[in-house]
Parts: structure tokens; C-alpha cells; sequence
């Protein structure tokens, strides 16, 4: 693999980037970022999977591609080939699923068998967002098969808001379970079932390293999220290895001010109206940027991201 060009604003090399292979899912869970669903359009083909591939060999740092969404296994062929591409040119392969379709054990592993050789990581959401109690029973079936095939499996859970709360006041969650954090689509259904934070206090990112990412999303658009709904470049458009050596992450009209003074530096720069007090970080910024897409179209895109896409096409 070759170098990328060095850059004064890139001192950490990119390692990870993540494929969001389709917004479309099977299921429509209220804490979900991108906004995934039955009716969401979006979805790589293998001709953009190859051109994603080819980008981060020529990047020279990248070492793992996940391919999630949405839910890739609704795209298996596709998946499938993508994987094979991405092992073809020496990369570790990871996949996040919620396991609709692990259904039995055989069932499990017709699908899991094809990956066994490939896949390094297989994270699978299992939590009360995904299907319920059955929801539970396929996840641990999936598991379960994959452990049998030697394939890494690990659950991905996000608690209740309620449990999140606590976690303010507790300081930690039970093990094995992760914040759910306010945006997307949790910031319009969860965020009441806490109790709401002055803005002014929400002054920096605590989950995302905007100025040195170690992973980026590409969605099948193209688009090069930092942060799911804020774009730093288009892949399709530019090289990789370009975008990358060109981001400033201070003159970004929106990473700017989030490393600046975080999401409440978004309601003083840009002088947006907003409410007394949110959830918590992610739905200060999410509103916020929410508010601001009209003026950074290319920025805070797709709609997909923000839940005002049409549907499937």
C-alpha cells in the first residue's frame, strides 16, 4: 500500500473506515443515528464498494472495513462480495447486524458459514430496541453459531434513556451496555424521557475525535462522515488520500466550532434559536445542525441522516 500525503492537520493515520452499505433495515429502532429503516433508500453497489476499496489501499493506513448500515445482511450478495474484495487487498473485515436472520441454528449458520474465513469481528446489536424478546433469542442464536464457526462475536447494547440518566448520577452503566446518545432519530423520540441540561453546559464532543479521527463512514453516496450527518469530503468526487491531507478540522463550518466550544459554540457562532435545556450532548448538536442545513448543504448531508429522506426508490 502506498502513503498518503502528510499533512499538518493529520497526525493520527485513519485505520478504520466503515462502510454504511444501506440505510435500509428491517427493523426501526428509536435510538438509531441514520435514521435506518423498511422504507430508506440508499444502498452501495458493488462498483462503489470498489471504488471505496481502492481509495483506502491507496490511503496506505487504513487496516479494517466494516460493512454495516442500516443492516447489511438485507444486502448479503452484495456484502459478501464486498468482503471478498476488501480480503483481497489484505484488509480486516468487520460486520455489525441485528441478526433477523438467525432464525434457527441452521438457519444461522447458512448465512455465517461463507463469512467464517473472513470476518475478524462480528458485532451484533442485541439490546429492547432490536426486536423485543425475540429480537434477543436471534442475537443470541447468532452468536451462539458464530462462536461454533470461530468467527469474534460480541454484543453491541444500548441502554434505555432511563438507564443513561442514571449514569450521569451513578457513574456508570451496567457491563456491557453503552449510553444511548441523542441524535438522529433518538433525539426526536427519546430525549423527553430525560430530564433536559442547560445548553451552555454542552461546551465540547465527548464521544467523537474531530480533530484526529481513527475512523471515518462512507455512505453509498459518497459521503465521508466524521460523525454520522457531518460530512468532511465526498469520496466519490475527491480521492481519499486528498480529503484526508486537506481537512482542517478548525476551518470546518461545523467541526469548527464543536472543538471550539462543542454543540453550545454551534448556538453562539451561528446565533440559532434553541431551547432552555437538552437531553444531552449529541441533541444540542443534532438540533443544532438540524437548523443549519439549509446554510452547509454539503455538509450535513444526506437526509437520510436527518430523517427527512422521501423513501426507497
Amino acid at each position: 500500500m502506498t502513503n498518503a500525503p502528510d499533512s499538518q492537520h493529520r497526525i493520527k493515520p485513519l485505520s478504520g473506515l466503515h462502510l454504511l452499505l444501506t440505510y435500509e433495515c428491517n427493523y426501526e429502532c428509536d435510538h438509531c443515528f441514520v435514521w435506518s429503516g423498511p422504507s430508506q433508500s440508499g444502498t452501495m453497489t458493488i462498483e462503489t464498494i470498489k471504488h471505496v476499496l481502492r481509495e483506502a489501499e491507496a490511503l496506505g493506513t487504513i487496516n479494517w472495513i466494516y460493512f454495516e448500515g442500516g443492516e447489511p445482511f438485507l444486502y448479503y450478495e452484495i456484502m459478501c462480495k464486498g468482503i471478498e474484495l476488501a480480503r483481497a487487498r489484505g484488509f480486516n473485515v468487520g460486520i455489525v447486524t441485528n441478526a433477523h436472520w438467525a432464525t434457527s441454528d441452521t438457519e444461522a449458520a447458512k448465512w455465517l458459514e461463507p463469512l467464517a474465513r473472513s470476518v475478524e469481528d462480528l458485532s451484533i446489536s442485541s439490546d429492547g430496541y432490536h426486536g423485543g424478546n425475540e429480537g434477543a433469542q436471534l442475537t443470541e442464536t447468532a452468536r451462539r453459531t458464530a462462536r461454533g464457526l470461530g468467527i469474534p462475536v460480541d454484543f453491541i447494547s444500548v441502554a434505555e434513556p432511563e438507564a443513561t440518566e442514571a449514569q450521569g448520577a451513578a457513574g456508570q452503566l451496567p457491563a456491557g451496555e453503552s449510553a444511548v446518545l441523542f441524535r438522529g432519530r433518538a433525539a426526536e423520540l427519546l430525549a423527553s424521557r430525560v430530564t433536559a441540561r442547560p445548553w451552555e453546559q454542552f461546551t465540547e464532543c465527548p464521544w467523537e475525535d474531530l480533530r484526529q479521527p481513527g475512523r471515518v463512514h462512507v455512505d453509498a453516496f459518497g459521503n465521508l462522515h466524521i460523525c454520522q450527518g457531518i460530512s468532511i469530503g465526498n469520496l466519490l468526487n475527491r480521492p481519499l488520500a486528498q480529503i484526508m491531507a486537506n481537512y482542517d478540522p478548525d476551518e470546518h463550518p461545523i467541526v469548527g466550532p464543536l472543538l471550539a466550544g462543542g454543540p453550545a459554540e454551534l448556538v453562539r457562532r451561528y446565533g440559532l434559536p434553541h431551547e432552555d435545556g437538552y437531553a444531552d450532548h449529541c441533541h444540542l448538536c443534532y438540533k443544532m445542525r438540524c437548523a443549519l442545513r439549509g446554510q452547509f448543504p454539503d455538509v450535513l448531508t444526506p437526509d437520510q441522516m436527518y430523517g427527512t429522506n422521501k423513501g426507497a426508490e
